[in-house]
């Protein structure tokens, strides 16, 4: 290959370099759409919270420290973490929730689409787990279990789906707090 081809080969590499990076730079303000979007639709999947479901309510203790570190790429972590586990319990057997199919179809695709972004966002920034970094990830797991066990002692109702939503929102609106102080 002759010096040329091999500029402009270096030239597209520090081109993606840069705007992949300047992806990472606005990542909090991406974020917050995507957290504003995914509120709306888990509105718009289902109707306004079932009377009958009132007395199952469950407190799960959502661990927020978890969200307040001292690192920025800490947070990011984390809520890649937390975006993972609401990607996969509502991945789940929706059937008895009887919620509108598309937006929770949408719902699922933003996430996964904030999720392979913030994927990439932390490996370039070479995060690593130390141990404060585990333990937080523990408390996310832990937490998301809770959920998860939740939903299958109760067979996946149409309360535990909806107890279960409502506690998404409150997941995502912490995380919309946090990014906003970002």
């Amino acid at each position: 290959m002759n010096a040329f081809g091999l500029i402009q080969i270096g030239l597209i590499l520090s081109c993606t370099t840069i705007i992949s990076s300047l992806q990472c730079n606005h990542l909090p303000l991406q974020q917050r759409k995507v957290i504003e979007n995914s509120l709306r639709l888990l509105d718009k999947m289902g109707k306004k919270f079932p009377q009958q479901c009132l007395r199952e309510k469950t407190s799960f203790r959502f661990p927020a420290q978890v969200l307040q570190p001292r690192q920025k790429e800490t947070v990011g972590v984390a809520i890649e973490e937390i975006f993972q586990h609401i990607f996969y319990i509502f991945s789940k057997n929706l059937t008895l929730a009887a919620w509108n199919g598309t937006a929770v179809d949408q719902f699922q695709n933003g996430l996964y689409l904030q999720i392979e972004q913030l994927e990439e966002c932390v490996i370039k920034k070479h995060t690593r787990y130390h141990r404060s970094k585990e333990a937080s990830r523990l408390k996310l797991k832990k937490y998301f279990q809770k959920i998860d066990c939740f939903l299958k002692d109760k067979k996946h109702d149409l309360c535990s789906w909806e107890i279960s939503r409502a506690e998404m929102r409150r997941c995502l609106q912490l995380i919309d707090k946090v990014t906003r102080k970002l």
